[in-house]
């Protein structure tokens, strides 16, 4: 697993870098698909804009990507903000992934079994009601 950081018009320190590692290193924590982490810190240089400092991140595993992206005034902020969306998404794609299971589909067979059976035990037990009255 790789974690790469990328500056677009900012310089990437080493502070920087180990920050971003320390953070998005917990996300392999939860899920171990996670090939890479790709991260791309920004600052837009505009005086009117807000949330200058944009972190955004693209986390690629065996099974498809999470990408997330978040901005504040602070690249800290932005860094921290960032870290706890991916955490709480890729949660979310490996509970998708774990629990949509295919083999739980039933095909047709399965469920006209089962309706006979149930009609047939629904039949059986109608007949008994009717000799207890």
């Amino acid at each position: 697993m790789y974690i790469h950081v990328n500056g677009k018009n900012i310089e990437i320190t080493d502070a920087i870098k180990a920050y971003v590692k320390e953070k998005l290193g917990k996300v392999t924590n939860h899920y171990d698909q996670i090939t890479g982490i790709d991260v791309m810190l920004s600052v837009i240089k505009n005086p009117a804009a807000t949330g200058k400092h944009v972190a955004e991140v693209s986390c690629k595993m065996n099974t498809g990507v999470v990408r997330c992206e978040e901005s504040a005034e602070s690249m800290y902020a932005s860094i921290d903000l960032l870290a706890d969306k991916l955490d709480r998404q890729v949660k979310k794609f490996k509970n998708k992934a774990l629990y949509s299971d295919k083999s739980t589909i039933r095909n047709s067979e399965e469920i006209a079994e089962e309706e006979a059976v149930e009609s047939s035990y629904l039949s059986k037990i109608c007949g008994q009601i009717g000799e207890i009255k």
